[in-house]
């Protein structure tokens, strides 16, 4: 289970929550312009350069969520039972569906063009590797000037304008906007006694105009919560306030060890949070052990260079002490 957000201040700002009940060793990882080649499409390199969190396996980065040169972001997040992809078909642009954040995101400046492209893949569900799974995902494709999310199912190819700027996991998006319909009524302000002028009701609290907003870790309930934060959260346009303001909204959806168990013994946590000023290239992430922000900025690598640059998450809680 996921969360995927978007918030425009002065810049641009992308990331999401990874929530597993275990971690594939995930990493910052830098992807400089021309490293990247495709299985099935001969010729092709990644035009961008790309910074995100990827699991790296022979040399590949497997990208959870990223950000290009040109501020166009990506993520993918669990979509099962819905997500549907093909097989190869010979007379079509045939991309692996473990290659479809690089793909886009190497090849693509904007949403325009990412549409386009989309619309011409043949996603299909072959393998990286006979010990890796496929993956059931859908997507949110953003940059400054919107976002969209892709879904392909099994009446094929669905991509909607998401104006919300949120995705979650099940059920497919069309149904999580709608869903929004049922609580129309929230509200950031106290709306007062709306329930009968008959009754003499009082405020007892602050913060009672969101009475009614799930609370729970469904993905459907974290869409609705990240869409009301998202929303109705403010901040300056400063870099610090703004990416301070994101990883709080991620807060609201983030799952501590032992609210969501897995099986016998295990437990689904937030395996890290990313935000990503998309306009500067900075990369920022914590992690479940290590609450500090870090930050990366992609362009203080050699994005014309011959390898990954890989940064690790730093591990252990990092506390101040101040006496």
């Amino acid at each position: 289970m996921c969360t995927a957000i978007t918030v425009k201040t002065k810049d641009f700002y992308f990331g999401r929550t990874l929530d597993n009940d275990f971690s594939y060793g995930e990493e910052t990882v830098i992807t400089p312009r021309n490293f990247l080649s495709f299985r099935s499409v001969s010729g092709l390199k990644n035009r961008f350069a790309i910074v995100g969190t990827a699991c790296v396996k022979n040399n590949y980065p497997l990208y959870y969520d990223a950000v290009n040169e040109k501020g166009l972001c990506m993520a993918g997040l669990n979509f099962v039972g819905n997500a549907r992809f093909n097989a190869f078909d010979k007379g079509k642009t045939n991309v692996a569906q473990f290659e479809f954040i690089p793909y886009i995101l190497g090849k693509c400046s904007c949403i325009k063009e990412a549409v386009e492209e989309i619309k011409r893949i043949n996603l299909t569900s072959e393998r990286f590797s006979q010990d890796l799974p496929s993956a059931e995902l859908h997507w949110i494709v953003a940059d400054r000037s919107g976002a969209i999310t892709v879904e392909f199912v099994a009446d094929g190819l669905k991509i909607y304008r998401n104006s919300i700027g949120v995705l979650t996991n099940n059920p497919p998006f069309d149904e999580q906007v709608f869903n929004l319909n049922n609580y129309m009524q929230l509200s950031a302000s106290d709306k007062g006694n709306t329930f009968s002028k008959k009754l003499s009701l009082k405020r007892y609290s602050r913060g009672m105009g969101a009475l009614g907003l799930p609370g729970d870790l469904s993905s459907q309930s974290r869409f609705v919560r990240a869409a009301f934060f998202s929303h109705n959260s403010v901040s300056g346009d400063g870099e610090a306030e703004s990416v301070n303001r994101f990883f709080h909204i991620l807060g609201t959806v983030a799952q501590p060890r032992g609210a969501c168990k897995v099986g016998k013994n295990g437990y689904e946590v937030t395996v890290y949070s990313s935000c990503c000023n998309a306009d500067k290239g900075i990369y920022y992430f914590t992690s479940y052990e290590n609450h500090r922000i870090s930050a990366v900025d992609m362009h203080r690598y050699a994005l014309d260079g011959q390898k990954l640059f890989r940064v690790p998450v730093k591990g252990g809680e990092d506390i101040l002490f101040i006496n």
